[in-house]
This record gives C-alpha cells, structure tokens and sequence, in this order.
C-alpha cells in the first residue's frame, strides 16, 4: 500500500471522495492507500468462497460479500475485505458501509500477507461484532482461522492438514478442496 499525498482527510471527505474514484482505496487515519490490483488465483480463491459460503447460508438471515465493499472499523479506519458475512439487519439495509460483519476472509498475496496477519488483524479485531477471521493462503494452500472466544481472546484454528475449512462463526464448513477448486497445485505451479 502506498499513502496518498494529500492533508489528512475526514471520514466523510474520504467517503465523498472515493465514491469518485474508479480504484479502490483503504482509509485509516486520515490516510488512503491505493488497493493494488489482484492476480488470478487470489480471484479464483474469492469466487469459490463467496459460491460456497453464500450456498450454505441460503434461508439464513446473513449474507455473503465481496471485494468491492466498505466495512467501517471506527470513525478513522475504512478497509475493503477480500469477503466478508454479515447477519446485522442494519449492515443487510446499507448501501454503502458495512459495520458489523461477523466474518471476515482476507485471501493473501505474498505483497500483502505481513499486513493481513498483522495490523489489518489488529484493525479488524477492534469490531464487536466479528467472530472470526480467516486467513486462506493460495500460495501454500494455509487456511487458518481466528476465533474470537467467551473470554475476548482471540484462538487460532489451523486447518492446512485437514480436509475441509470451517468457519464456525456462521455455522459454515467446505472442502479444501472447493476452496481452491481451478488452482494449480503449488508444486505444479512452480513448474510453469
């Protein structure tokens, strides 16, 4: 991520502003930062999750969604999780900013895997609403888990060596294999 070289905007002048803007970018502390474009299987990985997570809560109050949406951490922070559950009736009537998601999936990039295990966690973890956060790493075909519990700590479930991904916050479980269904496998794809 690169900051823009602007002043400091306000939450409501970022918002204005980057409904303009035909790329997306992350606000946090009165910065932005320009999302970088992302690679085929990081597409592919977030498609076969939405497909998956959104079949199994069909007739379910939540919903699944993608890339192109605003979640609001606090007044100075605005990211764009990669896909993200909502059950919040006033999250389920908003347009534009999501507040409230109970899960959130970041798939990585080896650019922006640091930042994701990192600061972007520390930033999500500030919603009382969230869960869960799932970490899907295409490269090495890693999924870990999150999970927020009774006591406020955070428990992380790694599921690389099993053979289905659980996201328990929503009461949601699929093959690894459908996760990264129309991937390469990694010794394959260091081949090529």
């Amino acid at each position: 991520m690169s900051a823009r070289t602007q002043p400091e905007l306000t939450l409501q002048a970022y918002l204005a502003w980057e409904n303009e803007q035909p790329e997306k970018h992350e606000f946090h502390r009165g910065e932005v930062f320009a999302m970088v474009g992302a690679r085929r299987i990081h597409g592919r990985v977030v498609a076969n999750l939405a497909r998956a997570l959104g079949n199994g809560l069909a007739g379910s109050p939540c919903q699944v969604f993608v890339e192109s949406m605003k979640v609001q951490i606090a007044e100075d922070t605005v990211l764009y999780p990669d896909l993200f559950v909502t059950c919040d009736p006033a999250d389920l009537a908003t347009e534009l900013i999501f507040r409230a998601p109970r899960l959130v999936v970041e798939v990585l990039s080896p650019g922006t895997q640091a930042y994701d295990r990192s600061a972007k966690f520390a930033l999500y973890r500030r919603i009382p609403a969230l869960q869960e956060y799932l970490l899907v790493d295409p490269e090495t075909r890693r999924v870990e888990s999150f999970r927020r519990g009774a006591d406020d700590l955070w428990v992380l479930h790694d599921m690389s060596d099993g053979d289905a991904v659980e996201a328990a916050s929503i009461g949601a479980r699929m093959s690894l294999a459908d996760v990264f269904a129309g991937i390469d496998p990694p010794a394959a794809a260091a081949a090529t």
